[in-house]
């Protein structure tokens, strides 16, 4: 089964304005279905949680429904679902949350490969309660991340380890299912970003073996709303800071301060869409999802083939990461021009695309460009089209002129 990518991008009022959205990795549109989802639950009349009233019961409704609907699209159980804002402000409250559990002595592994939001937090709060962080490293050639070198770097003493499920600049898809088996072997814990995996193809948190699972509704064709995933028994075990009045169940004791409960009604909404890519289907919303997510793969490696093929093909351009798994994700450079030369020059033909290190901090320091302005980076959805990769690689080849 296929999609119909012209039917798909008729949804998307923002394409309609004649570029080429290649920045899909930064953040994606967003469908006439979610907005409308929006709007309507505005227009209904919201309240606060936990109220008598009706407009108090909607957003309550509207909660537990974008719960769902976030644990069909990763295979995780509504309970689980801590929501808010973004990635980076939740993996703060979780590391804030775990390292009280932490000693001096005990270990934290993190990776070269991830965003700094799944490096960052692991690291400061490792500093404050004098715990010692483990590297795992990249090969710069491959940009892949070799799943043995962890039997090394797992001890007795590791309480954490954080890996991502794809790379946001090279795409790599690292063994998540072999590290974290590592990590519950020697009884640490596992904290997945599947931020850049989550849009790419079907999710299962069991089969990763991820304690934590991390998603942004924005990267796919939601609003900006940030989820965790867990099982709901490990976050009965913990004990956030929160305010004394604050609801103490979980996930709601994770959750601080109102949730945009308009936004929620929009995520819903966007794994509704994401699980219709594939067209008319039945089955369980997981099921649909899974088919789709499928479907929507395949799309996006056909054309990624394509892109990634011409660019090798240019002898100006350099390309970044080789790993045998990856999402559509292109990173390069153009001999002769910064990274922000090249993103200026294609934004006056219409394409959108983002230079820099996309807050791959480390690893764009472990390819040696992090100094020079880092790259490019061309990512591809279920939106995109053949027409995309095309004008791309046309505006390219003409840098090299």
């Amino acid at each position: 089964m296929g999609i119909d990518v012209r039917a798909i991008r008729a949804a998307y009022p923002a394409l309609a304005d004649g570029y080429a959205y290649l920045d899909g990795a930064a953040g994606t549109q967003v469908p006439s279905s979610v907005i409308r989802a929006i709007g309507a639950a505005y227009a209904g009349g919201l309240g606060n949680s936990r109220g008598a009233f009706p407009a108090s019961k909607r957003s309550d409704s509207v909660t537990a429904e974008c719960r769902q609907a976030v644990a069909a699209l990763t295979g995780g159980e509504p309970d689980g679902v801590i929501l808010g804002p973004n990635m980076t402000t939740l993996t703060y409250r979780l590391a804030d949350t775990l390292a009280k559990d932490w000693a001096e002595g005990d270990e934290v592994i993190v990776s070269r490969l991830d965003h700094d939001a799944n490096v960052r937090p692991w690291v400061q709060f490792a500093a404050r309660a004098g715990a010692v962080v483990r590297w795992a490293e990249v090969d710069p050639v491959t940009g892949e991340l070799p799943s043995a070198q962890y039997a090394s770097l797992l001890s007795p003493r590791t309480r954490l380890v954080a890996v991502t499920a794809a790379s946001n600049i090279i795409g790599t898809r690292p063994d998540v299912a072999a590290i974290t088996a590592g990590a519950r072997a020697v009884g640490a814990l596992s904290y997945v970003d599947g931020v850049h995996a989550t849009p790419h193809g079907p999710v299962d948190v069991r089969a990763l073996g991820a304690d934590f699972y991390a998603t942004s509704a924005y990267k796919w064709s939601g609003p900006h709303i940030g989820a965790v995933v867990a099982d709901p028994g490990l976050l009965g075990s913990l004990r956030p800071d929160k305010l004394m009045p604050a609801p103490d169940d979980v996930p709601g004791r994770f959750e601080r301060g109102t949730l945009p409960f308009a936004d929620l009604a929009g995520v819903s909404a966007a794994v509704e869409h994401l699980a219709s890519l594939a067209g008319p289907a039945t089955g369980s919303l997981r099921e649909r999802v899974v088919t789709a997510m499928s479907a929507a793969e395949r799309h996006e490696q056909e054309l990624f083939a394509a892109l990634l093929g011409g660019l090798d093909d240019m002898e100006h351009v350099t390309t970044y990461g080789k790993a045998a798994s990856r999402t559509a994700t292109a990173y390069f450079n153009v001999d002769g021009r910064t990274p922000r030369q090249v993103a200026e020059r294609l934004a006056e033909r219409k394409i959108n695309v983002w230079n820099g290190d996309n807050y791959a901090w480390e690893l764009t320091g472990v390819l040696g460009i992090r100094d020079s302005g880092s790259a490019i980076r061309a990512g591809l959805v279920h939106y995109n089209d053949q027409s995309d990769v095309v004008r791309l690689l046309d505006a390219v080849a003409e840098l090299g002129g």
